[in-house]
């Protein structure tokens, strides 16, 4: 157990602070200042994919950053209670040969009595966000959606 947590020690305000910082020092994208804040046994979930653990999260981001040139975190809006934080946010994924993509989504982080980060949810449409962004495709998607799902 990592003794410099404690219950609630990640606020709303630095939890913006720390999501809005995604570049290292010789600018590329990188998330690895977060992971202090993440409790080992971490369970994180997608609309496409559980993980579970430390090392496998750490695993997802690097392939998430490597995707990208650049990666942009905005968070709009983000609320606390006890032990759980949402937030709304748009993610902008500058690619080195593809359009840039915005999604937008929202997230659940889940505290545990330390402090760290015990479970995240995140919630976003990716396809939708993506063929948003491909002019001659958006407008049939949508109409397909609509017309499948209401």
């Amino acid at each position: 157990m990592n003794n410099n947590f404690n219950l609630f020690s990640l606020s709303t305000i630095q939890i913006k602070e720390l999501w809005s910082k995604t570049y290292n020092r010789d600018g590329k994208t990188d998330w690895s200042h977060i992971f202090p804040y993440y409790h080992e046994e971490i369970v994180f979930k997608d609309t496409i994919q559980k993980i579970v653990g430390i090392d496998e999260f750490k695993n997802l981001c690097d392939r998430l950053t490597a995707r990208c040139q650049q990666l942009k975190m905005n968070i709009p809006s983000i609320v606390m209670e006890n032990n759980i934080i949402f937030m709304d946010w748009e993610m902008t994924m500058i690619f080195k040969k593809f359009p840039s993509s915005t999604i937008y989504g929202s997230t659940k982080l889940t505290l545990h009595q330390d402090g760290r980060i015990i479970e995240q949810r995140d919630y976003y449409d990716l396809w939708g966000d993506i063929f948003d962004n491909i002019p001659w495709f958006a407008k049939s998607y949508r109409k397909f959606m609509k017309k499948k799902f209401g």
